[in-house]
């Protein structure tokens, strides 16, 4: 037996050992949560690397609830804040308070001091609050007067749009959307699921308690193991492969998308796809990537870093569009 096939069942054994609380966790949330299958499951990419996710869709699609649950069931701290159009950085950070009785300032905290921020409608805030809490997602870190405190780990920040009622939103800009690691559409759950939803939630006070089955540092422990996933060269080229196409489309036979993009993925989506791979190999309880982990999350890390031209949208052409596109012609390995 070689030393890398050793390396590797030494491997698998960790991340067996390491990754079984990710039952545990869909196991609890679907105590209230009824399908949305892959909310779940992003969001526990993102939770697992690291990295911010941007949900939109519809209201009534249970992004609150689903959030709020993950908070509870791994036992941290949950702040959900409602974005609105007279929301001030000081409202999100916190400020500086003067105390008459002792002639000086004092500071006091904002709710983006929790674990898991849920930053409702983030869309319906100005620039400024949306700044602001870019900012903490970067840095992890907020400066209230000339102090600067570090925000707790495991910090991580699901924000929602609702993609209707744009009257009096002010869309993110381009480059503060690549912030977030992965954007979800989020859709209608099917018959099975809605008749199933209409049976456990349509009773006056119904209510399900969730438990905590994980601790943060467990998460924390996690993260780590999810560097160690292997990869090899080649699903490694492939991911190159995949952003660069959104590029240079060109290169890679896709002439008909070269009018249609207007910028590609910058390198952070190639980091963020390789993170989010590991960690979908992660939860499946295997120690290497497949080209089918990274195929699987591709469109969440992609769609919101591909910027198309006036000519893609007078075509109708959406950035979903062409990721399928390039995903169907960049060579598999």
């Amino acid at each position: 037996m070689t030393e890398q096939a050793i390396d590797m069942n030494a491997l698998a054994e960790k991340i067996e050992k390491h990754s079984a609380f990710i039952e545990d966790i869909r196991t609890e949330l679907n105590k209230v949560i009824i399908g949305q299958t892959y909310m779940i499951d992003r969001l526990l990419v993102g939770l697992l690397t690291n990295g911010h996710v941007l949900l939109e869709g519809v209201p009534g699609l249970a992004k609150t609830l689903t959030v709020s649950s993950l908070a509870k069931v791994i036992s941290t701290n949950f702040q959900r804040i409602q974005f609105t159009p007279d929301l001030l950085p000081a409202d999100l950070i916190g400020t500086l308070i003067y105390n008459q009785k002792e002639g000086d300032f004092f500071v006091k905290k904002g709710p983006i001091f929790a674990n898991i921020i849920l930053a409702d409608e983030i869309n319906r805030s100005p620039a400024k609050v949306q700044s602001a809490l870019l900012e903490a997602m970067q840095e992890k870190q907020v400066t209230i007067g000339e102090e600067t405190f570090k925000l707790d780990e495991p910090f991580l920040v699901l924000a929602t749009q609702n993609p209707v009622e744009q009257e009096g939103t002010y869309p993110l800009p381009e480059a503060q959307v690549d912030r977030f690691m992965l954007k979800l559409n989020i859709d209608y759950p099917t018959e099975t699921e809605e008749l199933e939803i209409m049976r456990r939630m349509a009773k006056t006070g119904a209510k399900t308690e969730l438990s905590p089955v994980v601790k943060p540092e467990t998460i924390l422990e996690a993260r780590k193991v999810v560097n160690e996933i292997y990869m090899d060269e080649k699903v490694e080229k492939y991911i190159v492969d995949l952003v660069f196409a959104t590029r240079k489309p060109k290169n890679y036979g896709l002439d008909d998308l070269v009018d249609l993009i207007g910028f590609g993925g910058s390198p952070r989506a190639t980091i963020n796809l390789n993170l989010a791979a590991r960690a979908q190999a992660f939860m499946e309880h295997r120690a290497y990537v497949t080209p089918e982990d990274v195929r699987t999350i591709a469109m969440d890390v992609l769609r919101h870093r591909i910027i198309p031209t006036f000519e893609a949208e007078a075509e109708d052409i959406s950035s979903e569009d062409i990721v399928e596109k390039i995903m169907s012609n960049v060579q598999v390995p």
